[in-house]
């Protein structure tokens, strides 16, 4: 089965640039897909200095949907948004003062491969952190999801006015150029012997897949792997009803479940479900009190409102569209004219 490699680099325009992220674009592109991906063959989708959040997210949910291996190769620097201090992967038009708008939620990455088969998803990583991201991240690790194979580095800020180079990923490239892709963890450690005495000031990353055999998740993945969207639904509904049960309708693990039935419908096609599921999900956090900018609850309106977007039935769209709408007046997330689009649309709606 062909493989999917995602290559993005990115880092901001001007004197926040901390990397020359871009710069080790062409020392991947120059080496064989089907080495990147370690398949026989390989899609590759190469992302340099993207400009756009949501486009980094729309790329990067393809990759994420695509069957058979993934292997997502980032280079950049990581900050933290002033609101609510998570780590924003900075793209092009990021600065210090507006990271939660212009910069790539981590997060976002985490919750767009999560239903992906443990062992499918490797995560190679060369990111630089500013000072205050520095500090968080000795002491919270960086949550790349629970599923996927990470490797990689994290490195301190460099000096006043010096921008590093991606030295990690280069010898990456330099490793993989030889035209033989040893495994992650051989390649980490080749890696990590070109570095020398620079990897010894860094946070190195490099976990394996975590695959338990009694968990559910993978009877899950295994059943959309093979089509079965009803019964991967089934079993969703059992752990989410067990979960209500034992912590509460509004806890975060019966509100877990729900959320993975919200992503089981938008695979088995039917955005209506996908989207009830997500509004559902997004008033129940707002109802236990959770604020209108916390990651959990602007995650499940934008995916309310994604999926809305994929509604074909005119009259269901219409149905969902007044309470996609007031969530909006509550939620406004990061995409500007979110609210604007959703009256926009069901104005037209409303006239057809």
């Amino acid at each position: 089965m062909p493989g999917t490699v995602l290559l993005l680099a990115a880092s901001p325009i001007g004197k926040g640039r901390l990397v020359d992220a871009a710069s080790v674009l062409p020392v991947l592109a120059a080496v064989a897909p089907a080495i990147l991906s370690g398949t026989d063959t390989a899609n590759v989708v190469e992302l340099a200095d993207p400009l756009e959040p949501q486009a980094v997210l729309t790329r990067l949910r393809a990759a994420a949907a695509a069957p058979g291996p993934l292997t997502v190769f980032v280079t950049g620097q990581l900050h933290l948004d002033r609101k609510q201090h998570l780590p924003h992967l900075a793209l092009a038009r990021t600065t210090a003062a507006t990271v939660r708008y212009t910069g790539l939620p981590w997060h976002w990455i985490r919750e767009e491969l999560r239903l992906r088969p443990p062992g499918a998803t490797t995560l190679v990583l060369d990111l630089h952190a500013d000072p205050e991201t520095w500090r968080y991240l000795l002491t919270t690790p960086l949550d790349s999801g629970r599923n996927n194979a990470v490797h990689g580095r994290v490195a301190p800020p460099p000096a006043r006015r010096e921008v590093a180079s991606p030295s990690y990923m280069k010898a990456v490239a330099t490793v993989l150029r030889s035209g033989h892709r040893p495994a992650m963890q051989e390649l980490h450690q080749q890696v990590l012997a070109r570095l020398g005495a620079e990897a010894a000031t860094n946070i190195l990353l490099s976990s394996r897949t975590r695959h338990d055999s009694s968990d559910p998740h993978d009877a899950i993945s295994a059943a959309v792997r093979a089509g079965r969207y009803a019964e991967a639904d089934e079993l969703a509904v059992r752990w989410e009803r067990a979960a209500a049960r034992v912590h509460g309708p509004a806890s975060e693990d019966a509100l877990h479940w729900s959320e993975v039935r919200a992503d089981l419908a938008m695979f088995a096609g039917d955005a209506a479900r996908s989207c009830r599921t997500w509004l559902t999900v997004a008033g129940a956090r707002l109802g236990a009190g959770q604020p209108a900018d916390a990651p959990a609850v602007e995650a499940a309106v934008d995916r309310a409102h994604h999926q809305w977007g994929a509604i074909k039935d005119a009259a269901r769209a219409r149905e969902l569209g007044p309470v996609l709408a007031e969530l909006r007046l509550r939620v406004p997330g990061r995409r500007e004219g979110a609210l604007d689009h959703v009256q926009q649309h069901l104005r037209q709606l409303q006239t057809n």
